[in-house]
């Protein structure tokens, strides 16, 4: 890995020449540019051939290939007995496409309908009930190099570290390293579309390291890292500019720890709760991303940058529904080829760590990101003008809609009780589906055919409730029963 090999330069660059009796207080500011799970990639550089990712040693047999033609659709459908074999050959190749003028689109939302209902019997929301369908299978990493930090104190488990570094912890990457959208060498589609994002605005993170001796080599240093609210300066190029100014607030995407700086190498404290902003694409995702027990290893360079990993311990169930729930579980699956059904098995297989002491099952999975930075100025806020994460009004019901479909996937995996899913998202393709197949010759016996979520209100094309619009996201009492629609109005 890049920032690995350039430890040492560093060192030798930045060390001639320091004279410990100019020791003085001294504080340095990074800006986050890119942000992305620490996924080693297993494949040779510079291969292409039409397009594709090479399988690579990590992950042999290719990355996943869920619901990308009409085949792997049926062979998703077939686990469901209940199923008719004519729907589901009418499903994955539904009659009439070439009437309409969005094929594609209409395709796709007949899928993602059907998909998002794979339980053990009809009417079961599978994305926010995912025990209740079959497992998939989910193609993990195979390799025995992966990037991260020992977490456990145990050199026995995980991974070996590209740099030979034992007892590597990435549990993460095991389970989901050959998931289509997030494979790649820097190029991974979910990847890109969330460092996009933020440097677009959607949020900033940035790094302060303070010490009191030689900046290279400090056994009693301070990293703070966290949320800002300025958005990131971009240069003509779109990169992130370097030497602006960034306020750190203390909100609750804040932490500090206590590091020792050798050569450059930055490696905090190991502590019970890390706060930073979560990677995400849509505002519906952003939050705190909570690891538990962590520590971050973080290389300053010569030409003034900062890269480096930030690893500890996710609740596997939070990962499980900023995934999924981004926009709609099916709607990832058909797009990006993967299916969380076989993505949550593998958290539960994988899960090493946060045991729950009554039941004894891992609810934590050990997880790595990494980061590179640019210099910047690194400031605290005005006392008289408090700071706290800002918010977009327009999308507070879709970002509240959001944490109630989190909440309940918790409800449903910690009790096995199915969950409906709550209104303003678009999960199910619900009630997309019905504004899209509206042209589709036979469209009455797909909505007949097809399950959907029920809410309780009127709902717009995207799942907005038209009445009786709750400021809390969890479903109250129904509104009045001239408000109430049946399923074959919406």
């Amino acid at each position: 890995m890049i920032w690995r090999a350039a430890i040492f330069a560093a060192a030798a660059a930045l060390l001639i020449g320091a004279d410990a009796a100019d020791a003085a207080p001294w504080t340095r500011g990074y800006v986050v540019g890119t942000y992305e799970f620490a996924f080693h990639y297993g494949g040779r550089p510079g291969f292409t051939r039409a397009g594709e990712v090479e399988p690579g040693s990590d992950c042999p047999h290719g990355s996943t290939v869920h619901f990308s033609n009409p085949e792997h659709v049926k062979e998703a459908l077939m686990r469901q007995k209940w199923r008719r074999q004519d729907d589901i050959e009418k499903i994955a190749v539904p009659p009439g496409l070439e009437k309409v003028p969005g094929p594609a689109t209409t395709r796709f939302s007949i899928w993602g309908r059907a998909i998002s209902y794979r339980g053990w019997k009809k009417g079961v929301e599978t994305y926010v009930n995912p025990f209740a369908a079959e497992d998939t299978g989910q193609p993990q990493v195979t390799g025995r190099i992966g990037e991260g930090l020992n977490l456990d104190g145990n050199a026995q488990t995980g991974f070996a570290s590209p740099d030979g570094e034992k007892g590597v912890d990435n549990a993460l990457y095991r389970a989901w390293g050959c998931d289509a959208p997030w494979r790649g060498r820097g190029n991974a589609t979910l990847f890109l579309r969330s460092n996009d994002k933020m440097l677009d605005g959607l949020f900033t993170i940035v790094v302060r390291i303070s010490g009191n001796k030689d900046p290279m080599n400090d056994d009693n240093a301070v990293v703070e890292i966290g949320y800002s609210p300025d958005k990131i300066v971009k240069d003509s190029r779109n990169a992130v500019a370097a030497d602006y100014s960034y306020r750190l607030p203390r909100t609750t995407q804040y932490t500090r720890l206590k590091a020792r700086i050798r050569g450059g190498v930055v490696d905090t404290e190991q502590v019970a709760e890390i706060h930073i902003p979560r990677i995400s694409w849509i505002y519906d995702q952003t939050g705190d991303a909570f690891f538990r027990k962590g520590k971050l290893r973080l290389a300053m360079m010569p030409d003034g940058t900062l890269s480096g990993l930030m690893a500890g311990y996710r609740d596997w169930r939070d990962l499980y529904s900023q995934n999924t729930f981004s926009q709609s579980g099916a709607e990832q699956g058909v797009r990006e080829h993967e299916d969380a059904i076989a993505l949550y098995y593998a958290l539960r297989r994988n899960a090493d760590g946060m045991q729950d002491p009554v039941t004894g099952r891992f609810m934590g999975i050990s997880t790595v990101y990494r980061i590179t930075a640019q210099p910047a100025f690194v400031v605290d806020p005005d006392p008289a003008r408090p700071v706290g994460i800002q918010g977009l009004a327009a999308e507070a019901w879709r970002k509240a809609s959001f944490e109630a479909t989190a909440a309940a996937l918790i409800k449903s995996t910690s009790t096995r009780i199915i969950q409906d899913v709550p209104p303003g998202t678009t999960e199910a393709q619900a009630p997309r589906l019905e504004r899209i197949i509206q042209e589709l010759p036979g469209k009455e016996y797909f909505l007949k055919m097809l399950d959907r979520p029920h809410y309780r209100w009127k709902v717009d094309e995207v799942g907005m409730p038209l009445v009786g619009m709750p400021e809390d996201p969890v479903p109250g009492p129904p509104p009045e029963k001239s408000q109430r629609v049946s399923a074959n109005t919406r």
